[in-house]
């Protein structure tokens, strides 16, 4: 089982969710725990290695759709949050633009902050699961593995 901090864990989980599915990329080397970050957008300067992409011996860190943490985990804040504001909130993300207006909403009902709150316990949930799932340990320093 390889171990990987959760502060670096958590960085490329937010590179490659920060542009669309496949335009961002980082992989964990399954033998050292290194992670390696590409960009379809801009070539980054890091060293990577010639098989990352078709050896078993890395995995793609996740992007946050493929965890379920996208407009849904939205919805779900919604649904959970803002019971009365569901339909609404539905409607913005039937269209472009919508995290703008879920947000503008959020900060005029005053729930903004206790979305941040919600979507970060529901991404460290989510990532941790993800590595539990990829045998993968989550150390929260250099020498103190996470329970």
């Amino acid at each position: 089982m390889v171990a990987v901090k959760y502060e670096d864990l958590q960085e490329a989980f937010d590179f490659v969710s920060s542009a669309a599915p496949m335009e961002h990329s980082a992989y964990i080397s399954l033998d050292t725990g290194a992670i390696y970050w590409m960009s379809d957008m801009n070539p980054l300067e890091e060293e990577i290695p010639d098989d990352l992409e078709t050896s078993t011996r890395y995995i793609a860190v996740p992007h946050k759709n493929d965890l379920d943490l996208g407009s849904h985990l939205a919805l779900r804040f919604a649904a959970e949050e803002m019971p009365g504001r569901y339909a609404q909130i539905e409607g913005f993300f039937r269209h472009r633009g919508a995290y703008g207006r879920f947000k503008e909403l959020l900060a005029a009902e005053g729930c903004l902050e206790k979305w941040y709150a919600f979507e970060a316990e529901s991404t460290e949930s989510a990532l941790r699961y993800w590595c539990a799932e990829n045998d993968i340990q989550v150390v929260e320093s250099e020498d103190e593995p996470s329970a």
